[in-house]
């Protein structure tokens, strides 16, 4: 399992990642990451999460750009000192890759910022040596 953070204008992106071998078909170049997310609002303002903005990058350099409203279906508002936590699943054609991004967070006032997702690995164990 992987881990890594980054804040953004007191918005914390904590995640957490790992290779789920058991629904995973490496004999037909399929590999599947499980990744959890929790966007802490340590800031003073209300925040809400509209839009997210993904790189995805396999073992072979490929990169892929995912854009989308919300995540999981949701677009939570955060206030000072509240988290809104998920788990989602990125599939991959090798047994290792990267993902980074953004979160599109608008606060009450109607202000835009990015909030970073930090980069983070998708590793099968034993992928790297």
């Amino acid at each position: 399992m992987t881990h890594t953070e980054a804040c953004t204008r007191g918005i914390r992106v904590r995640v957490r990642s790992h290779y789920a071998a058991e629904r995973s078909r490496p004999e037909l170049g399929q590999w599947l990451f499980v990744y959890e997310i929790e966007i802490r609002n340590e800031g003073i303002e209300t925040v809400q999460l509209r839009a997210r903005h993904w790189y995805i990058e396999d073992a072979t350099g490929r990169c892929e750009e995912v854009r989308g409203q919300g995540v999981v279906g949701e677009q939570p508002v955060l206030e000072p000192g509240t988290e809104f936590t998920y788990m989602s699943q990125c599939p991959l054609v090798t047994p290792y890759g990267w993902m980074r991004g953004s979160y599109l967070m608008v606060t009450a006032a109607e202000e835009e910022f990015q909030a970073e997702i930090p980069r983070f690995a998708l590793m099968q164990a034993g992928a790297i040596h």
